[in-house]
């Protein structure tokens, strides 16, 4: 691989740089720090739902565990890819796309990417809050009757646990980028010492002569029949990871050492995920002798062992995994985003807060009641994830060569490297669109034809706009290059 470097140029336009966008004088995070990182989002509700719902395709045990690994390898690898520009030169996401779309098309992408991220941190935020009900019930009865929903289809005691966790989360995030790092290095490891003992005591009750690693429901597939579900499934894992992947970026600038950001990634991703997963499916497993029935979301398997203590640490744990994940996957990323968007406005706090504000205005309850919205607002701005990491890749490795100037990434002069045609690349704009128009297709048809089975192409959207958005940014470079090795 060729080795990346770093120019110098001219100094810093205020109206393209804070003191969160600037490179980074000191990149201090370990293989640990990195690792911690992925353990919070790998240890959410979602992935243990997302983990044990593969079993409802039809598949075996060993099929489910080959789609998971397969998966998440994939995500290492695009991963590691994205990792390198961002960790060589010491800049967040939103940033280093200045190479490739330009110093003021960047915020192309920083606004896709921020604005899926403000519904999910609100859709988190909702999904942790039900958490915390859990206890307040459980310890509290009489909150029973603030249950009920009033106003906006969300209950007065819905309000209450999400207003604790919006501040709780705030506070975290207000405190700054290493109380952050502090918080993920504790919260990885603390929820599985307690998915550890949810596993052993579940175990116990049911015998591990009871305990089957094959949970398949439905009707069991041949093995030809078994492919293309296979594939759906490796599709979702890296779907599933698809928003973090993509600016990773925000957390590998950090990074002492690019082979300390690949160590951390091979210890959080694949060894990770693979434990979890197996502890995902004994939890799941031993659910169906101790209570009759598979129930694969944690917070339901906490709630029927009916007893203060378990529901107070599976509870409070749950909230834990889910602040965890929310944080690092949908608060980080809006912050740099939208700050990159009017630098001297917008601190990388502020861009953090507006995300916030704007998560409430959404009112995720409803959202994640309304399977359409998610599918149509949701999925469509899910669809250009893939574009936008296949044209950074390409720009970045293809057409760049990995050699960037730092600096002119700060600069407004109609002469810089990256001002391109009035401060957009045309070759990035019209990959986007090229790449967007087929993988957004590729989410809205199966929903519009129902007289052919096409369900399918909507698991494969990343993979086909991240292509698409690869191959056209590569060959509209060859055409008319625009960005030019430093």
């Amino acid at each position: 691989m060729t080795q990346p470097t770093v120019a110098q140029a001219p100094p810093h336009d205020p109206r393209l740089t804070n003191a969160d966008l600037a490179p980074l004088r000191e990149q201090t995070w370990s293989s640990y720090n990195i690792f911690a990182f992925w353990m919070s989002d790998v240890h959410s509700v979602g992935g243990y739902v997302t983990a044990g719902s593969l079993f409802a395709l039809g598949l075996a045990s060993w099929q489910v565990l080959f789609a998971l690994l397969a998966g998440i390898v994939i995500v290492n690898v695009f991963c590691n890819l994205v990792a390198r520009p961002s960790q060589v030169t010491g800049v967040p996401y939103p940033v280093i796309n200045r190479v490739v779309f330009g110093v003021l098309g960047a915020n192309i992408p920083a606004i896709v990417r921020g604005s899926i991220a403000i519904a999910w941190y609100g859709v988190q935020t909702y999904l942790a809050s039900q958490s915390l009900i859990i206890i307040f019930l459980k310890f509290w009865p009489a909150t029973a009757a603030l249950n009920e929903p009033t106003f906006l289809g969300l209950s007065a005691l819905g309000y209450i646990c999400y207003a604790i966790l919006w501040v709780a989360q705030a506070a975290v995030f207000w405190r700054g980028m290493d109380a952050i790092r502090r918080f993920v290095d504790w919260a990885g490891p603390a929820v599985y010492v307690v998915m550890l003992v949810l596993a052993v005591y579940l175990v116990s009750r049911a015998g591990w002569e009871n305990i089957s690693l094959d949970l398949s429901q439905g009707e069991s597939l041949g093995f030809a029949e078994s492919i293309p579900v296979m594939l759906s499934a490796i599709a979702l894992v890296v779907s599933y990871f698809s928003g973090p992947m993509l600016n990773f970026g925000d957390f590998s600038r950090y990074g002492r050492s690019f082979e300390a950001v690949k160590r951390g990634n091979l210890l959080g991703l694949p060894v990770n995920f693979l434990f979890f997963s197996l502890l995902t499916v004994i939890t799941a497993s031993a659910t169906v002798p101790v209570f009759g029935e598979l129930i694969t979301d944690p917070i339901h398997t906490v709630q029927r062992i009916d007893t203060p203590f378990a529901i107070l640490l599976g509870g409070l744990t749950f909230v834990i995994a889910t602040v965890g994940i929310n944080i690092v996957a949908n608060f980080i990323s809006p912050a740099f985003d939208f700050s990159n968007v009017s630098p001297q406005r917008i601190s990388w706090r502020t861009g953090g807060m507006i995300a916030a504000v704007g998560s409430v205005l959404l009112t995720p309850w409803n959202w994640y009641g309304n399977p359409d919205a998610i599918h149509y607002t949701l999925g469509l701005l899910g669809a250009l994830i893939g574009p936008l990491f296949g044209i950074l890749i390409a720009g970045y490795y293809v057409c760049a060569r990995q050699r960037v100037s730092v600096d002119e990434m700060f600069t407004l002069d109609p002469g810089g490297r990256y001002w391109f045609s009035k401060g957009y690349n045309p070759n990035a704009v019209w990959a986007t669109a090229a790449a967007g128009v087929p993988a957004i297709a590729a989410v809205l048809v199966p929903k519009w034809v129902t007289a052919v089975e096409l369900a399918w192409l909507a698991d494969f959207s990343w993979f086909i706009g991240c292509g698409l958005g690869f191959a056209a940014m590569v060959l509209l470079e060859r055409r008319v290059p625009r960005i030019i090795p430093a």
